[in-house]
């Protein structure tokens, strides 16, 4: 029986290790810089020996967890939190949790289209840029096309996997005809794509809102319902959470804009070949024969410590990424005014709608006092008719013999109920002058 538990038990626990192994892959969406998009299946840990990144920064990337908007610039990769775009972004791909959503779908082909068209025109002008002169081709050195020389080059960027130098290199410097327009790299296309999707988005959700909320909230001033008030309720409510999706992202373009170093950070592709270019030199150095091996050790001493892959110090110049950022935070930000000015609306149709409640409360108020006043005039006639019904023998109540008699009878009895209906009259009058006059009713 000990051995039978005792299989059992392991026989569960490779159960339960393959079904965490299970859960821990997913599908991605494999954006390359070019070639067609693909779905890859790969673990979490698979993704960070191909991106370079720890796990506390695809745990950004989890659907089923809550994560701010955020753009992170990391080593060797961009990861991109933005609404429902979620990516991380390399120099020659870009990986997207594969979702069935419409909205993803549309994202992908957008990013797809994008990509291949900048890389069709940055190819058009590096074949003119060569038909004019070979020596402005490319201001980083080429490497040598032999298979020798490919398994070398691939060995010495073991830090970017599946990438070689022929997928970067056309990204770095390829002017336009002019020679003064530098084309993006690939990251920043794709962080393009990614920031004109989550702005669009929100750029929708603010326009729907706009028109669902300024009708609702004039029809809400003209009468005021349940039916309006609920209405009203449910657009405020939106408008506060589309609110704070917009004033996220906003905040985060604001950060990097304010932090140059996070801007040098997510130039993946400028590092890339700067490290490309120190390899290449220190091969160089290392097969040069003239060159004596004290005057190597020298030279190793003498070499920063930045250059062994982390770029500590790495400074490049962020105008273009500062000129990116800048105009979608300028949308992001005219999305953000469309939404105060609504809120605004709704601020200004509130206390409209207050005062309007107050004013119907200051006169049913008033109707109560005049109500009051009138209950209690009366109770005063009434008090007279309770003296004047008491069973007291008086001449008043003796029953007339004589027709002259009943006539003064009568007469009297019309006097004194004349008087009383018009004594409480005359005190309701006097009631509404004196309230009027002291302020207290309109």
């Amino acid at each position: 029986m000990r051995p039978h538990a005792t299989g059992t038990g392991g026989g569960v626990g490779r159960r339960k290790a393959g079904a965490a192994a299970a859960a821990a892959s997913r599908e991605w969406m494999v954006v390359p810089a070019s070639g067609p998009a693909r779905v890859e299946e790969a673990g979490k840990h698979a993704v960070m020996a191909r991106t370079g990144l720890p796990a506390r920064d695809l745990r950004v990337l989890d659907p089923l967890l809550s994560y701010p908007s955020t753009i992170m610039g990391r080593e060797r990769a961009i990861v991109v939190n933005l609404e429902r775009v979620k990516a991380v972004i390399t120099a020659a791909e870009v990986l997207l949790p594969n979702s069935k959503d419409p909205a993803f779908t549309r994202f992908v082909r957008d990013l797809q289209t994008r990509v291949l068209a900048s890389s069709s025109d940055q190819a058009a002008d590096l074949t003119d840029m060569e038909g004019e002169s070979s020596a402005v081709a490319s201001p980083f050195p080429v490497p040598n096309s032999s298979k020798g020389h490919e398994l070398e080059m691939t060995k010495s960027t073991s830090v970017v996997p599946e990438m070689t130098s022929s997928s970067s290199m056309p990204n770095l410097a390829a002017a336009a005809k002019d020679g003064n327009t530098k084309v993006l790299p690939f990251e920043f296309r794709a962080l393009e794509v990614c920031l004109e999707s989550a702005c669009r988005s929100l750029e929708e959700e603010t326009s729907t809102l706009e028109q669902e909320a300024y009708p609702a909230l004039d029809e809400l001033t003209s009468k005021i319902s349940t039916l309006n008030l609920e209405r009203v309720r449910q657009i405020k409510s939106r408008l506060v959470a589309i609110s704070g999706r917009v004033q996220k992202v906003r905040d985060e373009l604001e950060h990097l804009l304010d932090d140059e170093m996070d801007m040098a950070e997510m130039y993946l592709t400028e590092k890339l070949t700067q490290q490309e270019i120190s390899e290449a030199s220190s091969r160089v150095e290392v097969d040069d024969p003239s060159q004596t091996e004290e005057d190597r050790d020298e030279d190793y001493r003498s070499e920063p410590d930045g250059s062994n892959g982390s770029f500590i110090g790495y400074k490049p110049h962020i105008e273009e990424l500062e000129m990116l950022l800048e105009a979608y935070f300028v949308q992001i930000d005219g999305t953000l005014n469309k939404l105060s000015h609504l809120r605004e609306y709704v601020d200004d149709t509130e206390d409209y709608i207050n005062i309007m409640l107050d004013d119907k409360q200051n006169q049913l108020l008033q109707m109560g006092v005049m109500l009051s006043t009138a209950t209690v005039v009366i109770t005063a006639g009434v008090a007279v008719v309770g003296l004047f019904g008491m069973n007291i023998g008086i001449s008043l109540y003796t029953t007339p013999t004589t027709a002259e008699e009943t006539r003064a009878a009568n007469v009297k009895f019309w006097e004194t109920t004349s008087g009383t209906v018009a004594g409480c009259v005359i005190l309701y009058i006097i009631a509404m002058g004196w309230g009027k006059r002291s302020g207290l009713l309109q």
